[in-house]
């Protein structure tokens, strides 16, 4: 007796099991891939806004404000690595 596999594991009639694969991924993780598109615009703006408060703060200009908004921009960035290993984990 062989076991049959249960409906669950095989694609409906007329689907490719690529498309099931993907169909199942997408339902155990919903929008994955537009979390990682926004962790990535984030990122780059938090690396943007590093930059320029770096230079700011090389060329000693507002040095008072630009070191608390560089500690921010910073936080966003680590914030945005963490947040990014975690979803990479799944």
């Amino acid at each position: 007796m062989t076991p049959n596999p249960s409906p669950r594991e095989t694609p409906p009639k007329g689907m490719s099991q690529e498309k099931y694969a993907r169909l199942k991924a997408e339902a155990k993780a919903p929008y994955k891939g537009l979390r990682k598109f926004i962790y990535g615009a984030v990122g780059a703006s938090g690396m943007i806004g590093a930059f320029i408060f770096f230079t700011q703060l090389l060329a000693g200009r507002d040095v008072s404000s630009a070191l608390p908004n560089l500690a921010v921009q910073l936080g966003v960035i680590a914030l945005v690595v963490v947040l990014y290993r975690l979803e990479k984990k799944d």
